[in-house]
């Protein structure tokens, strides 16, 4: 699989959840960072780990570039926080990620909070 496939966004339509910033990396050592996050991931781990299976299996490689949280409300989305286990993420990065995802969105992100 090329790593052009890889979306580039994939997260809960709406809540406060765990997100973390991975960066996917193909065979032909071409790679790119991916922001996936879900409500159901009780830790960061849960999502980096289920999202590192999933793309192992089609050959991309993985890296956790650190963790926090997304608030989505319709059409609002706050980027904030950070994970125990992974550290910060660069929030900035992520939002530049949703903002191609998410053009009609507006996009906050901030170093507080948990």
């Amino acid at each position: 699989m090329s790593i052009k496939e890889v979306p580039d966004v994939e997260i809960d339509d709406s809540g406060i959840f765990k997100y973390v910033l991975i960066k996917a990396t193909d065979k032909d050592n071409q790679s790119k960072n991916i922001v996936r996050g879900n409500a159901s991931a009780e830790y960061h781990a849960n999502v980096f780990e289920k999202t590192e299976k999933e793309l192992k299996k089609k050959g991309i490689s993985t890296e956790c570039l650190g963790g926090g949280r997304i608030e989505r409300n319709g059409n609002v989305i706050s980027v904030y926080g950070h994970s125990i286990g992974y550290g910060k993420a660069d929030h900035e990065v992520t939002v530049s990620i949703l903002k191609k995802a998410f053009p009609s969105s507006k996009l906050t992100w901030s170093n507080e909070g948990y």
